[in-house]
């Protein structure tokens, strides 16, 4: 019997985190591969350290994209999160690019040929997840926590808060009853400052980001508020710690609410399931609950490399759902095609979407006219409702 009454806790980081930033790199550069040519397949990794960036990874696209694109894409992506420090500026940061040509080996199998379809880029499983516990059918402690880091990056940037700095972390502790968030009962936020602020003006600086996010009457006791716990916080990004790209995927899906496959997502374009089969999962998940045929659902997929039909598709809507789980199952399939080629058509996943992506989150976000988190979309529910004769 699953518990009802427990505290929960989840943390997010903002798009200064050395993780984040190369998670930021590595997707600059999967956009500008799929600008120049949809069907590019990309793999870049990313390392940050005091002021030196090391690209590496596969790529199959345009000639035209040369080393120095590359460059110029790792350089403007720490522009715009806002890195000009002494031991990490986008300006006079060192960077190394070995990114080389995709194994022709890789390639044979995830190509389609004559009579194959487009294949899995890898093997795995994968997890999407919704619920009712916010408007946007996500976890609530993951949404408050990345809503904190999204209020004080907005008040950053705009020039409101100048005593901030890029890197910040935030942590969530809510209590539960009755299997429903109530109140939070603990508040983390560490958040890089300038050196004429001490922890008490940060502390007054960071609280009415917390307040404004959080419910009415959810606000933790004060004893509970913690703001830079070590009480200073002036080095952060990469001159403090070393960032690697795909180090924070529990951030970038459910905050531990729900399973994880374990693959990261930033870096790799669509053809890779580790990506794209995540999104889908999410996409479908999120309509299951949108159309009220279940008030949490999880969606596990898996894949082989270089076969295009999933090998196994599991639900669960733990004990909510309204319909048969069997027969959802089937329907989803029907509505879905989730071979990697029918996910990439569907969600148009062949754009440059993807930096938005590499901070606060890549579910929980509103869908993009131009197409951006396309997985977020509603658009299955009338047909879910019509399937199964919901009003």
């Amino acid at each position: 019997m699953s518990l009802k009454n427990y505290l929960f806790t989840s943390e997010s980081v903002s798009e200064g985190h050395p993780d984040k930033i190369s998670d930021r790199i590595s997707d600059a550069i999967v956009d500008r591969y799929l600008t120049a040519d949809p069907l590019s397949r990309v793999a870049v990794e990313t390392l940050c350290t005091t002021n030196r960036i090391v690209l590496a990874g596969e790529v199959r696209g345009p000639e035209s994209i040369t080393k120095d694109m590359l460059e110029e894409s790792a350089r403007a992506a720490v522009k715009e999160i806002g890195y000009e420090q002494d031991g990490f500026h986008w300006q006079s940061a060192t960077v190394d690019v070995h990114v080389h040509s995709q194994s022709v080996d890789i390639a044979q199998g995830v190509d389609a040929d004559g009579n194959k379809d487009e294949g899995a880029g890898d093997q795995g499983l994968m997890f999407g997840y919704a619920c009712r516990e916010t408007d946007v059918l996500m976890p609530a402690a993951i949404h408050y926590s990345h809503a904190i880091l999204w209020s004080l990056a907005e008040a950053r940037h705009s020039g409101a808060e100048p005593g901030l700095g890029p890197d910040s972390k935030s942590q969530v502790t809510l209590q539960y009853e009755d299997g429903m968030p109530v109140r939070a009962t603990s508040v983390v936020v560490s958040t890089q400052h300038t050196e004429d602020l001490d922890q008490d003006a940060v502390r007054e600086i960071v609280r009415p980001h917390v307040t404004g996010v959080l419910p009415e009457g959810w606000m933790c006791d004060e004893a509970e508020f913690y703001v830079n716990p070590t009480g200073r916080f002036v080095v952060g990004g990469p001159d403090g710690d070393c960032g690697l790209t795909g180090r924070k995927i529990i951030v970038d899906t459910y905050g531990g609410a729900a399973p994880h496959g374990g693959g990261a997502f930033s870096g790799k374009d669509p053809t890779k399931v580790d990506r794209s089969a995540a999104y889908a999962a999410r996409y479908v998940a999120k309509n299951v609950v949108a159309a009220g045929l279940a008030d949490r659902c999880t969606l596990q997929v898996s894949y082989a490399i270089g076969v295009s039909k999933p090998l196994s598709v599991y639900i669960d809507t733990h004990g909510t759902g309204q319909v048969d789980e069997e027969r959802l199952s089937a329907t989803l399939q029907d509505m879905v095609n989730l071979s990697p080629r029918g996910i990439r058509e569907h969600l148009h996943l062949s754009r440059p979407i993807y930096a938005r992506t590499a901070a606060y989150g890549h579910f929980g976000r509103a869908p993009d006219d131009d197409g951006g988190f396309s997985w977020e979309r509603t658009d299955l529910v009338d047909d879910l409702k019509s399937a199964f004769g919901a009003s």
